[in-house]
């Protein structure tokens, strides 16, 4: 959440009060390097292309301060990963002046002061340098002595769209919003007008709200074709509440970033993702099949295993979650957080594992940067929190005391990723633990939990390093892969994520939905991050199938439906990944094993996520190569449509399948929007979009299917999916769908 001090309402309102000004001594200079042009004319200052002439990368409002200096005194309130932000702008220097331009080498300079009457800003001094990195990126340095706030102006068109800043799981198009980008809880419920309330009331903060996301990132994508992305990694907002303008605040003395182009907006992703990194493509066993989420010990495996060969069902990996025991929470069913083999949980272990691996299934565990003393759990082989605390490795309070971070009913210690030691010691564990007992994976969960107070072995705030170590604990997870030979066979998936995530981790997932259909905080909401991360470089990216998070006490409540659970089968056998969840509260949902119904779906789609693998391969290869998202929206391929860049719930797989899954609770039928070209429905073979339409139902003379809009039938297990009948792939695709469809 955040909120405003008292003393930034002042501030905004003197401001108001006074424009900001720029005024110049520095005569007017047009610079050139690569594929940008910067031009200072004495009272605006732009950043063009010189691959598209005329194009507008970055622009000032004319005679306006465009680098705004101050100081903040910012504070951050933690419960339980949620964060309430108050930001205390004390000052703004907006009275800016350029003194003197310089070029030197491939590098411009423009310097300059401000003459704000205050005392902490007159005569302040400021720099602003641009470098060319690349045909897509520019590079800006802009460094200032006038305390610890910077705020970057510049102009915006009315009809601008942005997208990106992360994995949003409410908004699409944000012109219009305010964006804080910190990495914390998604939230339970976020807007939902129930469930939210309800949360709030037990836990203040934690039902989240429409801008909490596990993965935020201080970047975005415009639907102008540029682009932008911050290299800092302290908070910041990104303020796009104005027609013309945006301002980006940024809660430290020094701002750099880049300034993105491309022809298309997937060009802006790929210059996007050469400066945050591409994630590697998936081994293959990953895409042979289902992974199995399930839990409760190694003959409960075995029994779910045999009902699933029952049923022809591919299978990738069991993906066992309690391999480390589990304990009753108040929010129902969690794991011991001490990172080795529960054997009394799963008693023969390693023949279980031996016994799957030749049958070509692998096993899937979990882990976090977090543990609990095991003292309190019993028998152990290592406690791993005591060996943690006794060597100095926790994050700390200012009095030296390891900080406990709360998590439902328990504290935990967090790893201190600063502390070269402590990773040391952690990618040992995960050498020995979890790769020396057999795991060809595992959750890499949390890492959104620093508290801003915390003290760090070197010597950082927590406020300064809290996003930075969403990105060291992948990084983390990544070292311990390329140390021990494994980067490229085993498969660690991250839900936290900021700017450069994406440059160590191997795949994301969406973190904990609720069991239900809605855009709040279930189905629809997940539909939309998977969407909007592909904005941001998260080209490798899956939800639990069904949800997470169930609110069930006494036969009252939220718990997963079997159709809710059928549909988001659907959707999900068209993703990177079809991993299945029991969720927190496992006895209340409906499961893949709940009858032979289910079962017989998610063998169904199992195969085919499975006979998808080839066409899927090559646009795993493309978002290694080139940044490309697999799932993709479909503005990206069609950016003139004006009628697509609304859509939250149709995505492409690769560039030529188009997916609209069904949302909503008992529909047999899909209002689908069409993009240019003909379209193939791969279950009935018919045509839509160029080609026209089928017969439509006699409700639509009530809610037409105008234009390339259609009525689609999608009854269960028949989801609206089509290929582009141009693609090379159409034939292939549609005979694998339909043998695998068939079993």
């Amino acid at each position: 959440m955040l909120r405003y001090s008292s003393a930034l309402v002042l501030t905004l309102a003197l401001s108001a009060g006074a424009q900001a000004g720029l005024t110049a001594s520095a005569s007017p200079v047009t610079w050139r390097s690569g594929s940008f042009e910067v031009r200072w004319t004495g009272n605006q200052l732009s950043v063009l292309s010189r691959t598209e002439p005329g194009k507008v990368l970055w622009q000032s409002v004319p005679g306006e301060a465009f680098a705004v200096a101050g100081g903040h005194a910012l504070e951050g309130e933690d419960n339980r990963g949620s964060y309430t932000i108050d930001e205390h702008v004390r000052y703004r220097c907006e009275q800016q002046q350029v003194t003197g331009t310089r070029i030197s080498g491939n590098t411009l300079e423009l310097t300059g002061r401000y003459l704000d009457s205050d005392s902490r800003c007159r005569n302040r001094t400021w720099s602003l340098r641009f470098r060319a990195l690349s045909a897509g990126q520019l590079r800006f340095d802009w460094s200032h002595n006038a305390g610890n706030y910077s705020e970057l102006r510049f102009a915006s068109r009315a009809d601008e769209r942005f997208y990106g800043f992360g994995e949003q799981f409410s908004v699409l198009n944000h012109k219009g919003h305010e964006v804080p980008v910190i990495a914390q809880e998604n939230g339970v419920g976020r807007t939902h007008p129930v469930i939210a309330p309800v949360i709030n009331l037990a836990s203040p903060g934690s039902a989240g709200h429409a801008y909490s996301t596990y993965a935020a990132m201080p970047q975005f994508v415009s639907s102008l074709n540029r682009g932008l992305v911050l290299e800092n990694d302290v908070y910041s907002v990104f303020d796009l509440r104005e027609n013309d303008r945006v301002r980006i605040r940024l809660f430290e003395g020094r701002m750099a970033g880049r300034i993105l182009q491309g022809r298309r907006m997937l060009d802006v992703i790929s210059a996007l993702t050469e400066y945050t990194g591409r994630m590697p493509e998936l081994p293959a066993w990953i895409q042979q099949g289902a992974i199995v989420g399930m839990q409760g010990g190694t003959q409960r495996v075995l029994d779910i295993w045999e009902k699933l060969r029952a049923h022809n069902t591919p299978i990738a990996a069991f993906w066992l979650q309690d391999w480390v025991g589990k304990r009753k929470t108040t929010i129902g069913s969690q794991l011991w957080w001490n990172w080795e083999l529960d054997e009394n949980q799963y008693p023969e272990w390693s023949l279980m594992v031996d016994t799957l691996h030749d049958a070509g299934i692998r096993v899937m565990g979990y882990i976090n940067s977090m543990m609990v003393d095991a003292s309190l759990k019993g028998q152990h082989q290592r406690n791993l929190y005591q060996e943690a605390l006794s060597r100095g490795y926790l994050v700390k309070k200012a009095d030296g005391s390891p900080y406990p971070i709360t998590n439902t009913d328990f504290d935990a210690g967090l790893l201190d990723l600063s502390n070269p030691a402590a990773r040391r010691w952690y990618k040992d564990i995960i050498r020995d633990n979890l790769i020396g007992s057999g795991l060809s994976g595992w959750m890499a969960d949390f890492a959104e939990a620093l508290p801003f107070d915390a003290v760090l072995y070197n010597g950082q705030t927590g406020a300064a390093y809290h996003n930075r170590y969403v990105e060291e604990w992948a990084r983390l997870n990544r070292e311990a892969l390329e140390e021990t030979g494994r980067l490229g066979d085993i498969v660690f998936f991250n839900r936290a994520g900021f700017t450069r995530s994406t440059r160590y981790s191997t795949l994301f997932w969406e973190g904990d939905q609720t069991v239900t259909w809605d855009e709040h905080d279930g189905f629809r909401s997940a539909l939309l991050a998977l969407i909007n991360g592909g904005f941001s470089g998260i080209t490798l990216n899956h939800s639990d199938i069904g949800g997470y998070t169930s609110l069930s006490k006494w036969g009252l409540g939220y718990s997963r439906e079997k159709e809710l659970l059928l549909r988001w089968m659907e959707a999900n056998a068209f993703t990177a990944a079809f991993r299945t969840h029991e969720g927190n509260q496992p006895e209340e949902n409906a499961q893949f094993y709940s009858d032979n119904d289910t079962l017989n779906a998610f063998a169904r789609w199992a195969r085919v996520y499975a006979a998808l693998a080839p066409y899927r391969s090559q646009f795993i290869r493309e978002a290694a190569n080139k940044g490309y998202p697999l799932v993709r929206h479909p503005m990206l391929h069609y950016p003139e449509d004006a009628e697509l860049a609304g859509l939250k719930d149709h995505f492409l797989l690769g560039s030529d399948v188009l997916v609209a899954p069904i949302v909503n609770k008992q529909r047999t039928w899909k209002k689908v929007y069409f993009p240019a070209g003909t379209w193939i429905n791969v279950w009935t073979g018919k045509a839509y979009g160029d080609a026209g339409k089928p017969t439509q139902p006699w409700w639509n003379r009530f809610n037409p299917a105008n234009g390339r809009w259609a009525w689609v039938p999608a009854p269960l297990n028949q989801p609206p999916v089509f290929i582009r009948a141009d693609s090379p792939w159409r034939n292939q695709v549609i005979s694998a769908l339909r043998r695998a469809w068939k079993g």
